[in-house]
């Protein structure tokens, strides 16, 4: 595969700062709490940089653009930030977003390397300019499939809005359950929170997996259903990883326990991410979500291949497959993975997780899965 040529832009002058583009969701409708870990993340990193030298010796500056959770503004912002001269973007956790700006990084020759989004299909085609850190879809939902049925679950409800994020998802719960659990497709559009419960009742679900946007309408769906007496035995799942975050606490208290969800932190943090979680828990005033680990992470390899390869477009594009990077999480090399159009690290640790009963701050890990050996 051909990399386009470095577009003007690309380098800076002797002396100025090293720019990289960041997009995260700072305003509703994005996900804002998901979006301030994210930067909490990539600004920790960028600081670190810099007080380790910068990129022999220039600065690396962080040009932070709101997505919003709108792929049009996403898209226009890597145009904006192109003309800017950024070396690179980073970030975004919107998977539909991420898509847009990923397609648009593609189409101008600027590197993107996306924190958080796990849509198997961030680009329509091979590219040389994409490469991501978060695990595809695809691997992490299989996983959390494993979960639900080496749990026991046999009829497993999976309650959807309509998005490529959401219908990705239930395509592959569907593919993987089947033929070892019933799987019954519920649309929410059509769906209040009571007429959902009614439906769990006569489908006999085990299980109610929400993929569906946070607060509307996952909190009052899960309050309706922990409040329904006939649904006492069910277990409630969130696959996407609503539960992560504490606004989700903060609005369903104990009904918020008892979730499980995914996400990717290995079992035992090594010694840079114990001072980096240290770091974020200080810049937050909470503990850290996983999100924010994947924004240090991405800064952190973007500056190791600045510093190698300079700051021309084209070469970062062609450095995917050199890199090999301690990240928080484990060791980060990107390869070439099947049915995944970007450059992809495979695979970052994954867990399923859930909020303890008895102390809703706290996590309980319910399965795990190894990351990159």
């Amino acid at each position: 595969m051909n990399t386009p040529p470095s577009r003007p832009g690309a380098e800076r002058a002797a002396g100025a700062s090293v720019r990289i583009g960041a997009l995260v969701p700072l305003t509703r409708p994005g996900w804002v709490e998901a979006g301030q870990h994210l930067l909490a993340g990539l600004e920790l990193a960028v600081g670190d940089v810099n007080d380790a030298g910068g990129i022999d010796g220039r600065p690396l500056e962080l040009v932070v653009r709101d997505s919003a959770a709108d792929p049009h503004k996403a898209a226009a912002a890597v145009d904006e930030l192109a003309q800017l001269g950024v070396a690179a973007v980073a970030g975004e956790y919107h998977s539909v977003v991420a898509r847009a700006a990923a397609a648009r990084a593609d189409a101008l020759g600027l590197p993107f390397l996306c924190s958080s989004a796990v849509l198997d299909a961030l680009t329509e085609q091979p590219t040389d300019w994409v490469a991501r850190l978060a695990p595809a879809q695809s691997h992490g939902w299989q996983i959390y499939a494993d979960f639900l049925l080496g749990a026991g679950h046999s009829r497993i409800a999976v309650a959807a809005e309509p998005s490529v994020y959401w219908a990705s998802g239930t395509g592959i719960l569907r593919d993987h359950l089947t033929p070892r659990a019933t799987v019954v497709e519920l649309d929410m559009r059509a769906l209040t929170p009571t007429a959902l419960c009614d439906a769990l009742v006569e489908h006999r679900a085990t299980a109610l997996l929400l993929l569906v946007g946070h607060p509307e309408p996952a909190v009052p769906t899960v309050k309706a259903v922990r409040r329904d007496q006939r649904l006492a035995g069910i277990m409630i799942g969130a696959p996407a990883g609503q539960p992560e975050f504490a606004e989700w606490a903060a609005l369903l208290g104990d009904d918020g326990a008892a979730i499980p969800f995914l996400r990717y932190l290995p079992e035992h943090l090594g010694p840079l991410g114990i001072r980096v979680e240290a770091a974020l828990r200080e810049r937050l005033a909470q503990a850290p979500s996983f999100v924010a680990f994947e924004g240090y992470d991405t800064v952190t390899v973007l500056a190791d291949v600045l510093r190698s390869h300079g700051t021309d477009r084209a070469r970062t594009a062609a450095s995917w497959s050199r890199v090999d990077v301690e990240g928080t999480r484990g060791q980060i090399r990107f390869s070439r993975t099947p049915g995944i159009s970007v450059w992809q690290w495979a695979w970052a640790p994954v867990q399923v997780v859930d909020r303890d009963p008895a102390e809703v701050d706290r996590f309980r890990i319910l399965h795990t899965a190894a990351g990159t050996p």
